[in-house]
Order: C-alpha cells, then structure tokens, then sequence
C-alpha cells in the first residue's frame, strides 16, 4: 500500500506559477504509476500529468500541454507538478494518485491509491 500526501496549493493570479508536490509513503514507491488530476467544482475529475514506473515519457493532456510538468524523485518518494503560466480555468482540487501498473491509466477510477487533495486558485 501507499499513502499520498498533497501540498503546495494557493492563491496565484493568472499567468503564475505553482508547485505541488506529493509525498509517499511505501517501499516499493519506484513501481508505481503516478498522476495529477484535478476536479473543478461541478466537473468530473480529469488526469493532467502521468509517469509511469516502467519508463517512458510522460503524458499530459492539450489543456496543459507545455504549461505543466510531472516528476518524480524515487529515492525520496516525492513526486512534483510544476504548474507554468496558469490559467483561471485550471482552478480546481489537485490530487496525486497512484497505481501499480505500467501503462497510465487515463481514468481516475483505475487509480488505486489518492491523496486528500490541494486547493489552487487561479485569480483573472
């Protein structure tokens, strides 16, 4: 099992920047597929950020394509989103989540573990 633990939400006007991180508790943290999603108030919660344990580049939607990045650092059991340039619109809960399979899952429900969430707010 994994405990996820979100952090680094806020306030930040529009073409800001924000950093979350996730921290993870389990000894086998390095085999797991890691995603951001986020659900906006009235919304489905979407995937914007994916890397998979088994190698490979990682996944973003159009939305956030090229304003956000994922990482991770294994050997701290941390994983990162650095969030560019941000937009009203990608007001929302974060969350970090977590499975154990290689491939990314793009649907929320196929994630296995979830952190409790961080709130960002992008002001216009």
């Amino acid at each position: 099992q994994v405990q996820l633990v979100e952090s680094g939400g806020g306030l930040v006007q529009a073409g800001g920047s924000l950093r979350l991180s996730c921290a993870a508790s389990g000894r086998t943290f390095s085999r797991y597929t890691m995603a951001w999603f986020r659900q906006a108030p009235g919304k489905e919660r979407e995937i914007v950020a994916a890397v998979s344990w088994f190698g490979g580049g990682a996944y973003y939607p159009d939305s956030v394509k090229g304003r956000f990045t994922i990482s991770r650092d294994n050997a701290k059991n941390m994983v990162y989103l650095q969030m560019m340039n941000l937009k009203p619109e990608d007001t929302a809960v974060y969350y970090c989540a977590a499975d154990t399979r290689a491939s990314i899952p793009m649907k929320a429900d196929a994630y296995d573990y979830w952190g409790q969430g961080t709130q960002v707010t992008v002001s216009s």
